[in-house]
């Protein structure tokens, strides 16, 4: 079999990657080693920056979101008992964010490629990658106890941070930064009314927490917890009460319990790997870099890497310019660093640190004091949480 490009991994960035290059006449087939269903199972985020709503809409699949997302024009940092809220919309002329749950953007995307015919193959086991850094590269796979050979021109990694692509890059020619924090984050999802209408995100003597939503009926909560904990420590009453120790007396009276849905604990980490290209293999989403979910900034990336990528791709099949793919990797990077600088900051900002020495928190509870009462500083943090514009910093 042969295609024009071949995508491995089936998560939002191969999925939205796979639709613009359709809408743009370029064949593609995607390899998934999961099955749909255990990709639908995955709980994510779910707060698009405009520019992923855009991108959604620009693949043909934002309907739904419109209809059913949540438009959020600002967000509540609870700090020494007080809420202050950032208000998105005064301080970046205009702009929002939308909650829409990464699960049903998924579906969404999944039922567009089904109904439009396009190859997606489910339960491909033991996918390798072959002569990316020559001009004919292939991926051979075994499905249904068959052995499979997909030639193509281009081969994206959209697999994940575990998966396949970057793994097969030789080590002398990749270099990769990694800072992981010692604590991480567990979450619970109820069918239960949202605590507000906005996001809270707590910083409380007790540790970091966050009030969120998948829609108006559904809610999705976090604690920060030490990562020696496991989740069958946590009951729900345990975690509604504690989660109550972390809000005001504003959010104990509104806050409703219930069963959870899902309960999980979610390790925090920002990583980077450089450069994403490698001959004719493009990294993009989870596979090229990582970080933490307190600024909102996984999907999000993951959706400008593949908006770049499916640009450069684009220009070399009906431009015949290749410009596009020379600078996929540096453009990305530059994104992609000030992501992480945001979630690594805004982390350090609303965590508390263990084993961290007095001045060390008596200086991150000054800045943190800063930017809530200063317009500049509330500014920096609306600006990069709806979104830094693609080409920011490029001219």
């Amino acid at each position: 079999m042969r295609t024009q490009v071949a995508i491995i991994g089936a998560g939002p960035s191969g999925l939205i990657l796979g639709q613009l290059l359709h809408k743009a006449g370029i064949d593609a087939v995607i390899l998934e080693r999961r099955t749909g269903e255990y990709v639908l199972s995955r709980i994510r985020a779910g707060v698009l920056e405009q520019v992923a709503v855009d991108l959604l809409d620009e693949a043909g699949v934002g309907e739904r979101m419109h209809r059913e997302g949540l438009v959020h024009e600002g967000f509540e940092i609870l700090a020494w008992g007080k809420r202050h809220r950032i208000d998105l919309h005064g301080l970046t002329g205009g702009k929002c964010v939308t909650v829409y749950g990464q699960t049903e953007l998924t579906r969404d995307l999944m039922e567009a490629r089904a109904a439009q015919g396009l190859p997606t193959v489910y339960e491909a086991e033991d996918v390798a990658i072959h002569d990316f850094g020559g001009t004919k590269p292939y991926v051979t796979y075994r499905k249904d106890g068959r052995e499979h050979r997909l030639d193509c021109d281009f081969i994206a990694g959209c697999d994940g941070f575990h998966g396949v692509c970057r793994a097969s890059v030789p080590k002398n020619a990749i270099r990769e930064y990694e800072k992981v924090y010692p604590f991480g984050w567990l979450g619970l999802l109820s069918d239960t009314p949202p605590v507000n209408d906005e996001l809270i995100y707590i910083n409380s003597p007790r540790g970091f927490a966050l009030c969120s939503m998948r829609s108006r009926t559904r809610s999705r909560y976090y604690l920060q917890v030490p990562l020696t904990d496991k989740v069958e420590d946590w009951s729900d009453d345990m975690f509604w009460e504690e989660l109550k120790r972390r809000l005001d007396d504003e959010g104990r009276e509104r806050l409703v319990t219930g069963p959870s849905l899902e309960k999980s604990i979610a390790p925090l980490r920002s990583f980077v790997s450089e450069p994403l290209r490698f001959g004719r293999l493009f990294l993009a989403g989870d596979a090229g870099h990582i970080v933490p979910p307190t600024g909102a900034k996984g999907l999000n990336l993951a959706a400008t890497d593949v908006k770049l990528l499916s640009t450069a791709l684009i220009e070399h099949y009906v431009e015949g310019s290749d410009a596009g793919l020379d600078h996929y990797s540096e453009r990305t990077l530059r994104r992609i660093w000030r992501a992480e600088r945001f979630s690594w900051w805004f982390t350090m900002l609303t965590h508390k640190f263990p084993n961290e020495n007095p001045i060390e928190e008596k200086l991150r509870e000054s800045e943190l004091e800063y930017v809530l009462h200063s317009e500049a500083g509330r500014r920096t943090i609306a600006e990069n949480y709806v979104g830094l514009p693609l080409d920011f910093g490029e001219s």
